[in-house]
């Protein structure tokens, strides 16, 4: 059975939450306020949410929390990667859930938020009545380099374009040339940078090419803060360092519905991971869609994932 998005929805409450003396979340809540709580965690680090994620669910059941995380999207600084670690992170899910009187909810995280999602649940393990985890990224250095060197044998000439926009001796060492530019304070270094180094990824989401659709204004704001806050983490092992997340997983969550959704051609978090996450917990479901890469939005990951929402209604 195919599943397809929800409609479109409006939320009917939008907030900040001020989760430190310099950090401010954005969040939103959507769909039912008296019905079942999931929390969406974004990817990256750094994207920030957008209403298409609200159509995973179905807004006559679920109570709908979306947030940007730190330094993301609305929240505020935009940008801002002082005090912005996963452990910040998880400690402002928990301070939201807290401000929205919500006791347990179900945790639905993509890619980055995956990572996050999990990290949660092994912090938390009673607040989470069920994991929706797709696009499976642990922060293994191996996937990491993966990332930033080996998908070049796949995608030549999304690689040849990153390293084009750096000259040939800052070649070896993208990450650091781009954080050197994305972290300068000129604007017109900065933004440009900003700009190419998130292209990258975003040629390297789909199995297949998506099509154009005209021409669409770019918010260098937006793209700044997003490429700093990736580089940011990516520079840090995404502060997950030498956690294995995998025993972790193994040892502290076999109780709690899990479902894992992995595109079998993702060439950003590449399906190794899912698969050895489903290894640590055989209890999940594990759907690998075999015409899919990592984005959510293909039409197999996408009906897998809704899949997956309908059925935590019966959890």
């Amino acid at each position: 059975m195919t599943h397809t998005l929800f409609p479109e929805i409006q939320p009917y409450q939008q907030g900040m939450l001020a989760v430190s003396d310099l950090h401010a979340i954005y969040y939103e809540q959507s769909g039912n306020p008296n019905g079942q709580p999931v929390v969406f965690l974004h990817g990256g680090p750094g994207s920030g949410c957008n209403p298409g994620q609200r159509r995973y669910f179905d807004p006559h059941h679920y109570r709908i929390i979306l947030l940007d995380q730190r330094g993301c999207g609305r929240s505020t600084p935009q940008g801002e990667v002082r005090d912005n670690t996963i452990q910040h992170l998880i400690a402002d899910l928990d301070a939201l859930r807290q401000h929205l009187g919500i006791e347990r909810w179900l945790v639905f995280g993509g890619s980055w938020g995956s990572t996050l999602a999990l990290s949660y649940a092994l912090a938390y393990p009673a607040q989470a009545t069920g994991l929706i985890l797709r696009g499976i990224f642990l922060s293994r250095q191996s996937e990491l380099d993966w990332f930033l060197h080996d998908v070049q044998h796949f995608f030549p000439e999304a690689w040849e374009k990153l390293l084009s926009y750096l000259p040939e001796n800052e070649r070896h060492d993208p990450l650091s040339a781009f954080a050197q530019r994305v972290f300068s304070a000129n604007p017109t270094i900065s933004e440009p940078a900003a700009i190419h180094w998130n292209a990258f990824e975003s040629s390297i989401m789909t199995l297949l090419p998506v099509a154009a659709t005209g021409e669409h204004a770019i918010n260098a704001q937006v793209e700044l803060a997003r490429a700093r806050v990736q580089i940011h983490y990516i520079k840090h092992q995404c502060f997950v360092g030498d956690r294995d997340l995998l025993a972790e997983a193994a040892a502290t969550l076999q109780h709690i519905p899990t479902v894992i959704v992995q595109g079998r051609y993702d060439m950003v978090c590449p399906p190794l991971t899912a698969y050895e996450l489903h290894q640590a917990m055989p209890h999940a479901e594990f759907y690998m869609v075999s015409d899919a890469g990592h984005s959510g939005m293909e039409p197999g990951t996408r009906s897998a994932l809704i899949a997956a929402t309908e059925k935590f209604k019966q959890v």
